[in-house]
């Protein structure tokens, strides 16, 4: 996730070197102008670098970005500001209800991008906590940051505003800025709004290259760069993972990454599962064979879960004892069925203990097929349609 949305960052900064030709094609800059460009961008980097070494009372971002700003105004240079691209400045909102219609058609149009835009943002604030609370090492509340984003994006609604979520740029510049509180956020927006309404010309005045240097550095501190030093070391589906949630992060959008990487990392998990169905096997004082099982029972585990037994060798009572394994859905019951039924074909009983009542309640239709023992059942549910 961070990875991808560090490699997103950095692409998007890199549409700053370009500048349109006479027949309006997006050129690489050249000469000079790219040389003051670099140098600023790195001027402002090692300005933000360095100088929370030698003090911590100022942000330096902050600082790089004043420092930078004189330097180009105080010796002229002719590099792209922000007020080139566009002006900022604005009053403050009005309320107003959306002029749309409230029917089925109007709801089918909005509803997929609604539903798009709401995951997304959910993700990537809730990813950025978490990131957030790593680096500070304090633990966010989720439930209350979906919330309070949900009704502010519904107020914003009827200001004219758009719909936002946490963003990891700014998160990290504050908290590199040595914001640690929730007071850091609202001044953040306090004075944004301060700037837009009454100060949008200083803004204006702020040449693009040190925001440039400013966004390099949140590319430097977001990206986990121990995972490349750690990509040999961890298993190969790990790295599976994390490669292809950043390279479809990158391709596409964070909602679908974020899909993707739990589908693989469930399948891998149910694949990797499957292979700790396991059992030993002893004779009780009643001449009885018991397989101590292990492992989750489950569709994955069915395969080997069958592979274990021999009906055609085995004494006439056989005992599977589940304490140290655990039925999980409905393919673990219809395997314990079909089990049961081979050992029928050969005469023989199975008889079964350490079962949770859900398992002897939904085994009930094996009939003679199957034998419980009430012995020490445990309590868990299992996952089947049935229990609905």
């Amino acid at each position: 996730f961070v990875n991808g949305l560090a490699i997103i960052i950095f692409l998007a900064q890199l549409g700053q070197f370009k500048i349109k030709d006479a027949a309006g094609n997006m050129q690489w800059l050249q000469g000079g102008s790219l040389y003051l460009l670099v140098g600023l961008v790195v001027m402002t980097m090692a300005i933000s670098y360095f100088l929370p070494k030698l003090t911590s009372a100022v942000p330096s971002s902050l600082v790089a970005i004043i420092v930078v700003t004189a330097v180009v105004m105080g010796f002229d240079l002719q590099t792209k500001l922000v007020g080139d691209m566009a002006s900022l400045a604005g009053g403050l909102p009005t309320f107003h209800v959306p002029q749309v219609s409230f029917d089925l058609e109007m709801i089918k149009i909005i509803l997929p991008y609604s539903v798009i835009l709401a995951a997304i943002g959910l993700i990537e604030s809730l990813m950025t906590m978490t990131l957030i609370d790593e680096i500070t090492e304090t633990r966010g509340r989720g439930n209350r940051e979906c919330i309070g984003q949900g009704l502010a994006n519904v107020v914003t609604g009827f200001f004219g505003g758009m719909g936002g979520c946490a963003m990891i740029g700014q998160s990290m510049i504050n908290v590199n800025s040595g914001g640690r509180g929730r007071l850091s956020g609202i001044s953040a927006a306090l004075f944004l709004l301060f700037f837009i309404v009454f100060a949008s010309g200083l803004i204006e005045m702020i040449p693009i290259a040190a925001l440039i240097g400013v966004m390099f550095m949140v590319v430097i501190g977001t990206f986990a760069w121990s995972s490349l030093r750690i990509l040999n070391r961890i298993p190969r589906s790990d790295a599976l993972v994390l490669i292809l949630v950043s390279a479809v992060t990158v391709a596409t959008d964070l909602a679908i990454a974020v899909a993707v990487g739990v589908i693989v990392s469930a399948l891998v998990y149910a694949w990797n599962s499957a292979k700790e169905i396991q059992a030993t096997s002893s004779i009780d004082d009643q001449q009885r064979k018991v397989y101590h099982l292990s492992g989750p029972l489950f569709f994955g585990s069915v395969h080997s879960f069958h592979k274990i037994f021999k009906p055609q060798t085995d004494p006439d009572t056989v005992v599977l004892d589940f304490k140290e394994s655990r039925v999980c859905d409905h393919s673990g019951l219809e395997a314990i069925n079909s089990l049961g039924e081979r050992y029928q074909a050969q005469g023989k009983t199975l008889c079964m203990t350490f079962l949770s009542p859900e398992c002897r309640d939904l085994l009930s239709t094996a009939g003679k097929m199957v034998v419980v023992e009430q012995v020490g059942d445990p309590q868990y549910h299992i996952a089947t349609d049935e229990l609905g």
